[in-house]
């Protein structure tokens, strides 16, 4: 389906663009959201006759999410999840638990603006992409960790994972006599006799 967008969409095209689409893409997202009309003449007539006040309002949207996104770049969201000695999460970090951590630190985000390109699903600190307009886009950080203490030490760059293995400590290990029969006791554990025995 041809269509005539009416906002940047990423990959996709600019204001005015006449593209082509799947029509279940222009269906279900374009067309309800008003983010596109379809080519015909009469839209196209229409397009032309309202131009300038699209392209006024989306500089103006531009300019909003601009101002907006200082109060959203280089914040810190901390997740604390349960996990594996691995490291591997129970689960995964949704967008709504990054949309709730960045709300409660006081940024206005939703949803949609939250690009998210695969699951979290190990501890870490991640780069999530916020786009507050299709054309401004800040970055956050997402840190994912069993506890604020590991969220702390990861924020100084310390890899969790590789400090929990090289830290372990193994239980108790036994002194291991490799010529030994099976069933004998060590040398040294052997009680020796006593000298004033005669």
């Amino acid at each position: 389906m041809q269509i005539i967008l009416l906002e940047r969409i990423e990959k996709l095209g600019h204001i005015g663009d006449v593209v082509t689409v799947k029509d279940g893409f222009a269906r279900n997202y374009l067309l309800p959201n008003k983010k596109a009309l379809r080519a015909n003449d009469a839209n196209r007539k229409l397009f032309e006759a309202q131009r300038a006040t699209i392209e006024a309002r989306n500089a103006e949207a531009k300019a909003a999410a601009a101002a907006q996104s200082g109060d959203v770049e280089g914040k810190t969201v901390v997740l604390i999840r349960a996990a594996s000695n691995a490291g591997h999460l129970y689960g995964s970090v949704s967008v709504r638990d990054i949309v709730d951590g960045l709300v409660a630190d006081g940024a206005k985000v939703t949803k949609a603006m939250i690009v998210l390109e695969r699951p979290i699903k190990s501890l870490g600190i991640y780069d999530v992409r916020v786009a507050l307009h299709p054309e401004v886009s800040v970055t956050v950080k997402v840190n994912v960790a069993r506890s604020p203490d590991e969220a702390e030490l990861q924020a100084q760059g310390v890899n969790i994972a590789e400090a929990l293995f090289d830290s372990e400590v193994g239980g108790f290990t036994e002194a291991f006599d490799p010529n030994a029969e099976p069933g004998e006791i060590p040398a040294d554990l052997l009680e020796e006799p006593a000298a004033d025995a005669e």
